[in-house]
């Protein structure tokens, strides 16, 4: 009767074991995943700066599109917001074991040329000094800055796939 007794706990113990076993490995896998993430997370902050570099320095145009990367008008958006654009011909940067590809429309809408830059387009607008709001003076409207709104995606191991959209301003 001990025998039989002393059979079924070590039969317990072993099946305790065995899912203590299990709860570790699928703690220590969504770790790895979480780890993952966070660095697609990272490498997508490269692909913000070089956008942010590309609309400084790169577009002489604001009005016209340029080779995959830039439009000039807000374009159509799934649910969640992402633009449908062709990201596997948009400009890629890798960054260790991620490619980063990224997009950047000018939050406009409407026909170009923009007329209303004001209406049909988002911009920062500066405020105003305290001097032209004094009584005598006329108030001026003040300067703008145009918004871009950029879209990265990220791909890495185990098919991690990282999107990060940011809004960009640059100035007059």
């Amino acid at each position: 009767m001990t025998m039989l007794v002393v059979l079924v706990l070590l039969s317990v113990m072993l099946l305790g074991g065995m899912a203590l076993a299990r709860l570790t490995e699928v703690g220590t896998l969504a770790s790895g995943n979480t780890a993952f993430r966070e660095a697609a997370v990272q490498a997508s902050e490269v692909g913000l700066n070089t956008v942010f570099e590309r609309i400084r320095e790169d577009i002489g145009n604001e009005e016209a599109a340029q080779a995959g990367w830039y439009w000039p008008t807000i374009q159509d958006a799934d649910a969640n917001g992402i633009p449908q654009l062709n990201f596997d011909a948009a400009p890629t940067i890798a960054v260790g074991p991620y490619t980063v590809a990224y997009v950047a429309e000018r939050m406009c809408e409407g026909a170009m040329p923009v007329t209303q830059p004001l209406r049909q387009c988002l911009v920062k607008q500066e405020p105003q000094d305290v001097e032209s709001q004094i009584f005598d003076k006329e108030a001026l409207d003040p300067p703008n800055s145009r918004q871009f709104r950029v879209t990265v995606r990220v791909t890495g191991p185990k098919d991690t796939q990282t999107w990060v959209q940011s809004l960009i301003t640059r100035g007059q």
